[in-house]
């Protein structure tokens, strides 16, 4: 029984790590998605874009008592316009900081036209990958040990010696000699091999976890040579999923500037892939004639 809890307790902390594994690299590239140039320096671009990642907005302010700006997370109070824009919200803050603020005074950034985060869709991104690389590991462990042993109660405790040398790769086995064959029975459990095919499918969802967060990558599975107009009509839902956070940040840094009479600007940090030079892109990395 205690084993038993010893290995659930060792399956739950690598499920555990390999999600958040993919979760935080997920994370991580959300939030490094765009460039923000030309902000006061008491704005962290960091907290800027972790508020619009989890909380699907932020409000940029300028603090009366420090006589500088912040851009914190907003809680909204539940008045809007005609367009359903909030007109009043509260800023806070990490320490306990908080002030109330409107339009007047304030503007506020959404995430994406939704006005939505983008943290719940990176969690599923990140379950379906973590589940996929469990199963990888368990199908490639399942071809290293295709045996079932069917044994007395008297001889368990031998045959678990057995297989804890043949499962930590010992060249030689030992065995009692008081331990019969004959008593033993050994049924193959068989395992097809499909880490392949997993590994492939985890390419895929990554992938398209890329393509929602605006990020280049080749998604086409396909083995023979890829031509350079291949490529850029692949990466067409990669370019459009940008426009929604991207425009939604333009157009509050629009607002900021005309406000407070600022320079600021925001863009996409990744060079377009029609911006990059290439002829012939070949699946396994080749260009040109490679």
């Amino acid at each position: 029984m205690a084993r038993n809890k010893k290995r659930f307790k060792e399956a739950l902390y690598r499920n555990n790590a390999t999600y958040l594994y993919y979760y935080n690299r997920l994370v991580e590239l959300a939030i490094s998605t765009f460039e923000w140039k030309n902000l006061p320096v008491t704005v962290d671009e960091r907290y800027l874009e972790m508020s619009l990642c989890i909380n699907g907005n932020a409000v940029f302010f300028k603090d009366d008592v420090m006589n500088d700006f912040l851009s914190l997370k907003a809680v909204l109070n539940g008045r809007f316009d005609v367009y359903g824009i909030p007109t009043s919200y509260r800023a806070i803050g990490e320490n306990g900081y908080n002030m109330e603020l409107d339009v007047n005074n304030s503007v506020l950034i959404f995430n994406n036209y939704l006005h939505q985060n983008s943290i719940c869709n990176l969690e599923m991104f990140a379950k379906r990958l973590y589940d996929l690389d469990r199963t990888i590991d368990i199908n490639a462990r399942s071809q290293k040990t295709p045996v079932l042993l069917q044994c007395d109660e008297n001889q368990r405790l031998t045959l678990e010696n057995v297989y804890m040398q043949y499962d930590g790769n010992m060249p030689v086995i030992f065995a009692d000699k008081k331990l019969n064959p004959n008593d033993i029975t050994v049924l193959k459990t068989d395992s097809p091999y499909v880490c392949d095919k997993l590994y492939e499918l985890k390419v895929q969802i990554w992938n398209e976890a890329l393509t929602y967060l605006g990020i280049a990558n080749l998604n086409i599975q396909k083995k023979e040579r890829l031509v350079s107009d291949e490529v850029t009509r692949s990466q067409g839902g990669t370019i459009s999923s940008r426009h929604s956070r991207l425009e939604s940040r333009k157009q509050a840094v629009e607002k900021i500037n005309k406000m407070f009479d600022l320079n600021i600007s925001v863009d996409y940090r990744e060079i377009d892939y029609d911006e990059m030079k290439y002829n012939d892109v070949n699946i396994n990395g080749g260009v040109g004639d490679e």
